[in-house]
């Protein structure tokens, strides 16, 4: 009865993974424990050592192997640009489009009042400290387009213009190599309001 056990913790622990329901985490803990014990060791040891060993960065709030990330150490990145993301995924998707070169802040979440999730709890008064240095001229405000995101957005943009920073909010629309006649009205219409000089 005792392995039982243990084999239900393991699919409920499994279960925690973003997408992953009780029959993907019954296929997943039986994959490993029939035919890749190696690799479950290999996933064991990688998230010990990613729990004892990764950080937030004290500047960006981003995970950090060291006390400061290399993007906020590295010279060659624009000081006076702050881009504020929900989360480090989001931040890794705006990097690796190579047109961004400033520096970042995660939030590690958004504004939810419903969920308990107010300024404190998203690192607000974190980001209030880095705006109150001077040395930042814009903050690009990145949060996802939901209605959490939006009101994020919004709320940390009157933070900044209060301190007299410019405030920008990255463009929504159509999909480079999507088609017009598939896409939805409100990314039309998104679209269509942040339009620019061609």
């Amino acid at each position: 009865m005792n392995d039982v056990t243990i084999l239900e913790a393991l699919k409920q622990a499994l279960r925690r993974l973003p997408g992953v329901g009780p029959k993907s985490a019954g296929r997943m803990a039986y994959h490993l424990l029939e035919r890749d014990r190696e690799g479950a060791r290999e996933i064991a040891q990688a998230l010990t050592n990613a729990l004892e060993r990764i950080v937030h960065c004290r500047r960006c709030n981003n995970l950090s192997e060291s006390d400061l990330c290399p993007l906020c150490t590295s010279p060659r990145r624009d000081k006076s640009l702050l881009c504020v993301v929900e989360s480090p995924s989001d931040l890794v998707s705006l990097d690796q489009s190579g047109v961004y070169n400033g520096l970042y802040f995660v939030l590690m979440g958004r504004l939810s009042p419903l969920d308990g999730i107010g300024p404190d709890e998203i690192g607000i008064p974190h980001l209030e400290t880095l705006l109150d240095e001077g040395t930042i001229k814009e903050v690009v405000l990145a949060t996802n387009l939901t209605v959490e995101g939006e009101a994020t957005a919004h709320f940390i943009g009157e933070l900044v213009r209060a301190r007299h920073i410019k405030a920008t909010r990255i463009a929504y629309g159509v999909p480079i190599g999507g088609e017009l006649e598939f896409t939805d009205r409100n990314t039309l219409a998104r679209a269509l309001a942040g339009r620019r000089e061609a």
